[in-house]
C-alpha cells in the first residue's frame, strides 16, 4: 500500500491528471500506448531512459525504485520521513489506554493497514482483549471496504461504511446524526484530514485522534539534502511523493536550509512533482505547485504517469539532418540514447533554447554550473559534448562569436522559431 492514498482504489482507466491549488483534474491526458506500458521503443530505448527521478517514500521505496529503474530511470532515493514503530510508540499506547478507560461514542477506522497495526500493537502491550471489547461496544464506522475487512478479521462488525471510501460521506453522516456532546475517536494514519476534524469540533464534538504510524524526520538527513540540491540544480527531472507527510517534510527541510523558494520554483517550472493522489498533493498545492497524479492511486499508475509525462516534455529538434531529443542527462540522436555529462547538457540546453541562433561563449559560460570566468571551460565542455553526441556536425563553431545548433531550415523551421 502507498503511504498517503493507500486505501483508495478508484476504478478508473489508468491515465494522468494534474492539478493546481484547487486540485481540479485536467482531464486525464493519455500518451502513446508504448510509453504507458513501459515497453522499450525503437532502438531499445525505454520510456524513462535519460531521466532522473527522486523518490521520497519511506515505505515501499525499493519497489517504487525498481519499477522506475525497469523503465530506464536513474533513481535518487531520499526517504523524507521515517515511521515510528508501533510497539515503540508511547503516544499510541497512551491513546489506546485512554480509549479503553474512557468510552467514546464513535470510533472511525480510516485505513486497513493502520487498524490492523493498532490491534497488533495493543496485543503486544497486553491490551488487545480490552481494546477489542471497547471497540465492539461503540458505534464503529469504517472508511471503506478494505477497512471493513480488517474490522471483521479482528472479530468485530462495523456499524456503517460508505460505498465511496470517502471521509466526506462519513462526515455528512455524523453531522446529520448530530455530534454535539459526543466523543469521536478517529484512527489517524499520518495524512492530513482537511476540514474533517474542524467540522466535527464546530458541530460540538470532542474529537480524539489515535496516531497510528506517526511520521518523523529521517534519522539520516543526508539523502534528503542531496535530493534538494539536485532539484534546485535541475539535476532531477521529477520527484515522486506517496504521502502528504513526505511532501511536508521535504518543504520543511528546504526551509531550514533557506532554499524553500528555490525548491518551489524548481517544482513549478522544471522538476515534475508526481503525487500518488490528491491527499498527498495538498502540501504542495498549498504553495501553488501544480502536481501530476495518476487516475488510480497506486505505485504502478504513478510510474506509468512518469512514462507518459517526461518523454512528452522533451521536444524533438531536427539538426543537421538528425533528430535530437533532449532528456534529463542524455540525448536521443536518431533514436539512439547518448549519455551526456552535466556540463555538456547545460551547454546543449542553452543552444536549444534558440535553435539555429549563435550563442556567445560568455552566455554559454554563464550556463555552465560552477564554471567561473575562464571561457576555456566552454571549449572543454563543448569538445566533450560533441564526443558524447557522436555527431560533431550537430554543433557549429562560429568564429569569434560562439556556437550554434546546425538547424536545418529546409525542414521548415526558421532560426529562433522553435
Amino acid at each position: 500500500m502507498d503511504e498517503g492514498e493507500h486505501e483508495h482504489d478508484e476504478r478508473r482507466d489508468d491515465g494522468a491528471r494534474h492539478s493546481g491549488r484547487d486540485g481540479a483534474p485536467d482531464g486525464g491526458r493519455q500518451r502513446d500506448g508504448r510509453a504507458r506500458a513501459g515497453a522499450a521503443g525503437p532502438g531499445g530505448v525505454r520510456p524513462l531512459d535519460g531521466f532522473t527521478v527522486g523518490v521520497t517514500a519511506a515505505r515501499r521505496a525499493e519497489e517504487l525504485g525498481a519499477l522506475l529503474e525497469r523503465r530506464g530511470a536513474q533513481v535518487l532515493h531520499a526517504p523524507a520521513l521515517r515511521i515510528v514503530p508501533l510497539p515503540d510508540d508511547a503516544e499510541l499506547l497512551a491513546a489506546t489506554k485512554d480509549l479503553i478507560d474512557r468510552a467514546p461514542d464513535v470510533v472511525i477506522a480510516t485505513t486497513a493497514i493502520g487498524f490492523r497495526g493498532w490491534i497488533e500493537a495493543a496485543e503486544g502491550w497486553g491490551l488487545g482483549t480490552a481494546l477489542l471489547g471497547r471497540l465492539g461496544a461503540v458505534e464503529l464506522l469504517a472508511r471503506g471496504p478494505k477497512v471493513k475487512g480488517a474490522i471483521r478479521a479482528a472479530g468485530l462488525t462495523e456499524t456503517w461504511s460508505p460505498t465511496s471510501e470517502s471521509l466526506a460521506e462519513v462526515l455528512d453522516r455524523l453531522l446529520e446524526e448530530g455530534v454535539r456532546g459526543r466523543r469521536v475517536v478517529i484512527q489517524l494514519h499520518g495524512e492530513p484530514l482537511p476540514g474533517f476534524i474542524e467540522s466535527l469540533r464546530a458541530g460540538g464534538a470532542e474529537v480524539v485522534g489515535v496516531p497510528v504510524y506517526r511520521w518523523m524526520p529521517p534519522a539520516d538527513i543526508g539523502p534528503v539534502d542531496r535530493l534538494l540540491d539536485a532539484a534546485v540544480g535541475r539535476g532531477l527531472d521529477a520527484v515522486t511523493f506517496t504521502s502528504a507527510p513526505a511532501a511536508t517534510s521535504l518543504l520543511r527541510r528546504a526551509e531550514e536550509r533557506g532554499m524553500r523558494d528555490e525548491l518551489l520554483r524548481a517544482l513549478r517550472h522544471d522538476v515534475l512533482p508526481a503525487c500518488v493522489g490528491p491527499v498527498t498533493a495538498l502540501p504542495l498545492e498549498a504553495h501553488e505547485v501544480t502536481t501530476y497524479q495518476p487516475e488510480r492511486f497506486r505505485l504502478g499508475p504513478l510510474v506509468q504517469l512518469l512514462c507518459q509525462e517526461l518523454p512528452h516534455r522533451s521536444r524533438p529538434l531536427t539538426v543537421a539532418g538528425r533528430r535530437l531529443e533532449l532528456r534529463g542527462q542524455a540525448v536521443l540522436v536518431d533514436g539512439d540514447l547518448r549519455p551526456v555529462p552535466p556540463a555538456g547538457m547545460a551547454l546543449l540546453r542553452a543552444l536549444a533554447r534558440r535553435p539555429g541562433w549563435v550563442v556567445s561563449r560568455a552566455d554559454l559560460l554563464r550556463a555552465l554550473p560552477g564554471a567561473g570566468r575562464d571561457e576555456h571551460a566552454v571549449e572543454t565542455a563543448m569538445a566533450r559534448l560533441r564526443s558524447a553526441l557522436g555527431a560533431p556536425k550537430l554543433i557549429q563553431t562560429v568564429v569569434k562569436r560562439g556556437y550554434r545548433l546546425a538547424l536545418d531550415p529546409r525542414l521548415g523551421a526558421k532560426y529562433g522559431d522553435m
